[in-house]
């Protein structure tokens, strides 16, 4: 029987690469064909592991007909130019979050991609978790009526050697920082479920890392165009760390998250399927509070499943960039707004002053 998976690359031997190289070994659609990276040791290790060939560069790996696409891995500043060289190779694209550290990059990747005929989705892999979904269903379906609150709660921890492992985790400019890094995955779920975002007031402050030049805390205040109000806690600070909380709150019903699990799923009208999203999600999967190993595969495999069905369907993988521009847009005007200490509304008329 022939092999019918497509052919993936990893770029980027980094702390993630492990957890992309689990979901597709793991997975039926997709396999790991190669690894490219710039230390030849990370690189080493990760085909040792995995039984698949490593590369010393992208244009090598770009150079191997058995790729068919690339899973973008490094630090944040440098994704652009990597899907960019992708595009041009016919390759299409998953892009870790967040897609770029600018919105011009944003989207000038997705012209190219568009141009080049292929596809590029995001790594925003808790949006398909299944509380989350149910949620976005129920948001649909109107049955939480007037929405007037949609918060996250992240009060994770990480040691300073974490930021010290490498440069750019400790530079805004090169996309490190609470906000844009760790607290992302989470201001794109509020953007996902209840967005666009009207206006921001942010805190940012640096409470446990003092060797570090950026912000390990985040304290946010938001407006949504449609009416609800929201907060945005996000911090690096505090030990030992607790898992994330997702929390919508209508008229009519609340619905909790907690780490990947459903807490809370109460309406004033109960259906009987309510009981059954009562249990989803798994309470004991680690989603990185305390560590930044400590976090499962599944959900990455299910973007990675997802974008295998969109290049055989000819349709937008499940997270398109063009869906998480709004989220980096937000991102930016809290940066912006902690910057001035004044509200900021969007759209961001001038990026260049985030900077």
């Amino acid at each position: 029987m022939s092999d019918t998976r497509i052919g993936f690359g990893l770029y980027g031997a980094g702390l993630v690469a492990p957890f992309h190289a689990k979901a597709l070994q793991a997975s039926s659609k997709a396999k790991l064909v190669a690894v490219a990276g710039r230390s030849p040791d990370k690189v080493g290790k990760l085909t040792a592991e995995f039984g698949c060939r490593g590369y010393a560069s992208l244009e090598e790996m770009l150079a191997d007909p058995a790729v068919q696409v690339v899973n973008i891995l490094t630090p944040n500043d440098l994704h652009f130019d990597a899907v960019i060289a992708c595009a041009k190779a016919g390759r299409h694209v998953l892009v870790e979050k967040p897609p770029a550290v600018t919105l011009r990059e944003t989207d000038a990747m997705a012209q190219a991609c568009r141009e080049a005929g292929v596809k590029l989705g995001v790594v925003l892999q808790c949006r398909v978790r299944q509380p989350i979904q149910a949620m976005k269903a129920a948001i649909a379906q109107g049955r939480f009526g007037r929405i007037y609150h949609a918060d996250a709660f992240m009060k994770w921890y990480r040691a300073e050697d974490y930021y010290l492992m490498n440069p750019w985790r400790s530079s805004r400019r090169a996309g490190a920082g609470v906000t844009v890094q760790h607290a992302f995955h989470y201001i794109d779920l509020l953007q996902y479920l209840v967005g666009p975002v009207q206006r921001v007031t942010a805190r940012m402050s640096n409470l446990a890392h003092p060797r570090v030049e950026l912000e390990d805390t985040l304290l946010a205040l938001v407006d949504y165009a449609n009416g609800a109000q929201g907060v945005v806690e996000a911090s690096t600070a505090l030990w030992p760390g607790t898992d994330l909380r997702i929390e919508i709150n209508g008229e009519n019903g609340t619905a909790i998250m907690v780490g990947e699990h459903m807490e809370v799923w109460k309406f004033k009208e109960e259906r009987p399927e309510d009981e059954g999203i009562r249990q989803l999600g798994d309470a004991s999967q680690a989603t990185g509070a305390t560590g930044p190993a400590a976090l499962g595969f599944q959900d990455h495999q299910v973007v990675i499943d997802d974008m295998v069905d969109a290049i055989r369907e000819g349709r937008d993988p499940c997270i398109p960039v063009e869906s998480v521009r709004p989220t980096l847009e937000w991102a930016l005007a809290m940066y912006l707004s902690a910057k001035e200490g004044t509200a900021v509304t969007l759209p961001l008329v001038d990026e260049d002053a985030v900077w």
